[in-house]
């Protein structure tokens, strides 16, 4: 099945919960609204026509457009149908909140774990929402373009 055909099923399911088909070189993207992401995510999963039982990645992104915007980006594949898919959603930065698709498929717990400890993205309803590269302590998210990198941490030299 092609994105085309995937964001049709989502369009008329969903309704305007579903932005747009984003054509790009690669992978092509489907834009959803945050509220939306987890409902789409079962959808896609529990569709017998769509079958995606495998989570390949999912990621923050910091995409410095106006200054507020960060997006998690999911790649769907089918095992049965072979085919993928890409959703993408954005939220602000300020009090960035995803429902979490944990409960869809396994493997986001890890993956929504470093893109909160990264990013500092909320993935509501995750079972165990904590940082899992850096310290519990640790201030700011690394991995946002206006982080700035502490001097000193626990009185160590962190720039090396």
């Amino acid at each position: 099945m092609t994105s085309q055909e995937i964001y049709t099923r989502l369009k008329e399911k969903f309704g305007e919960s579903i932005l747009s088909l984003e054509e790009v070189v690669g992978d092509s993207y489907i834009l959803v609204i945050p509220e939306a992401i987890a409902d789409a995510g079962r959808y896609l999963a529990e569709d017998e026509a769509l079958a995606f039982d495998s989570l390949m990645c999912l990621s923050g992104v910091d995409l410095n457009v106006k200054d507020t915007d960060l997006a998690v980006v999911y790649h769907l594949y089918s095992m049965t149908h072979r085919h993928k898919v890409v959703l993408k959603t954005l939220v602000p930065k300020e009090d960035p909140h995803v429902p979490s698709v944990e409960q869809i498929w396994k493997t986001a717990q890890w993956h929504e774990r470093e893109v909160y400890d990264l990013y500092g993205i909320i993935f509501e309803n995750h079972s165990d929402l904590r940082r899992i590269l850096l310290p519990d302590d640790w201030e700011g998210y690394p991995l946002r373009k206006d982080y700035q990198e502490p001097e000193f941490y626990r009185g160590m030299r962190v720039p090396y």
